[in-house]
């Protein structure tokens, strides 16, 4: 009996060593182990290499941990049944074995390995993978079988895909550290706007057509010297009798070291010839992509078109770049504008104020999927041109049209909405 005793004991320690193994190997970050390894922890490569085939590692260890409960539940029956007899020493044995198995092989191991996570992780890597070697041709087995049991109900694992990328994971990541307090805003929002810049199109932050400053090649070069002079911008698109043919970009550096070569007189300048080419991009092209062009033609400016080829807007290597970091503002720039908080928690807000920078200020989460500004996603989800005073509710805000002009709205007043 006493031998028996001890086997049973001895098999529940081994039942909490396997529960414990897989809570710790399937909770534990792979990036941090990866990074612990690359500092040449050994225990830490156990646990990478372990890890890099789950679906063997939780054969293995479900295998062994069946393995060891079910032949200590066999023993403790036939234990209890010689003590007792009749069928009151199998139940006795259940409620025994459960309450040993449920609070010593599985909650008490399993909540140690959340504790200590990485700790309890790389302990128990090298021991498992010792048995994922011994248990491999039977879990292979089992893998088979499993695969072709859920294949025959149209399922196939075989070749199954993570259901979120690399990118989902990492941005999931980011929300919950920063929800639990773990990061401060401004770094999620640098981490996020990184990774999202293959998601957003140039469309989506340029600065649209009706807001460049541009300049008629038919100008006297005297009044486009004093507009430059007078310009906050050092690059202004030139164009010939229609803003849609636009034939250069004037450089305010050019034109000084022109003005400097030429005695200061704008009129011996060809301001044609001064102009550097445009350079054209289409409104489809990922943020992502117009940054690597950016780098590729070291290029600062690019103009926007769409595919008919009329011109839609301007995109600067700075817009880019605030996609990441934020506003950045320099001396000559105006302070962001179109967003007013209000004393009763609503905000006033212009309708060409974009809704990823809304987001970013208010740390909110409207779609920018079917609309870039405000004013649009009212219009698209409203269906219709609203007029002033009208009010629609949607994505838990309220928002109210405050001004119109003509078709465009204005101004509008967003409430978030209790939930």
């Amino acid at each position: 009996m006493t031998t028996t005793i001890l086997l049973i004991g001895g098999l529940l320690c081994l039942s909490a060593f396997f529960s414990g193994s897989e809570t710790a190997l399937t909770a534990t970050s792979r990036a941090r182990m990866r990074a612990l390894e690359k500092m040449g922890n050994r225990r830490a490569s156990d646990v990478v290499k372990l890890t890099e085939n789950r679906e063997r590692l939780i054969g293995a260890i479900l295998l062994g941990n069946n393995l060891v409960n079910i032949l200590a539940s066999a023993l403790a029956t036939s234990l209890f049944a010689s003590l007792f007899p009749g069928g009151m020493g199998v139940a006795i044995a259940t409620a025994v074995m459960t309450i040993l198995v449920l609070v010593f092989a599985e909650v008490t191991p399993k909540t140690a390995a959340i504790a200590r996570t990485d700790d309890f992780a790389m302990t128990v890597a090298f021991p498992m993978r010792f048995l994922v070697r011994v248990f491999a041709p039977v879990t292979a087995i089992v893998q088979f079988i499993v695969r072709g049991t859920l294949r025959s109900f149209g399922l196939d694992v075989s070749d199954q895909d993570s259901v979120l990328s690399a990118h989902d994971e990492l941005k999931g990541a980011i929300d919950l550290h920063h929800e639990e307090g773990q990061m401060e805003k401004e770094a999620r929002d640098i981490i996020r706007g990184a990774l999202e810049l293959d998601d957003i199109d140039v469309e989506e932050i340029m600065i649209h057509r009706k807001n460049i400053e541009m300049m008629d090649i038919a100008m006297p070069n005297r009044a486009m010297v004093e507009q430059m002079l007078a310009s906050v911008h050092t690059r202004i698109p030139l164009f010939e009798e229609d803003p849609d043919n636009v034939i250069g970009v004037l450089h305010a550096k050019d034109l000084l070291r022109a003005l400097w070569a030429n005695e200061n007189e704008p009129d011996r300048i060809d301001m044609r010839e001064l102009a550097m080419e445009p350079y054209f991009v289409p409104e489809t092209t990922s943020v992502q992509e117009q940054l690597d062009a950016f780098k590729a033609n070291q290029q600062h400016f690019a103009l926007v078109i769409d595919e008919y080829g009329s011109l839609q807007g301007l995109v600067t290597l700075e817009d880019v770049l605030e996609e990441i970091v934020g506003e950045i503002e320099d001396e000559y720039d105006a302070p962001v504008q179109g967003v007013w908080k209000q004393p009763d928690d609503s905000v006033v807000v212009a309708g060409d104020v974009t809704i990823r920078d809304l987001n970013r200020m208010m740390d909110w989460r409207l779609p920018d999927e079917e609309a870039v500004t405000i004013a649009g996603l009212v219009i698209h989800e409203g269906r219709c041109i609203p007029d002033a005073g009208q009010m629609f509710s949607f994505f838990g805000y309220r928002f109210e049209v405050l001004k119109k002009r003509r078709n465009q709205v204005t101004s509008l007043r967003i409430v978030p909405l209790e939930s």
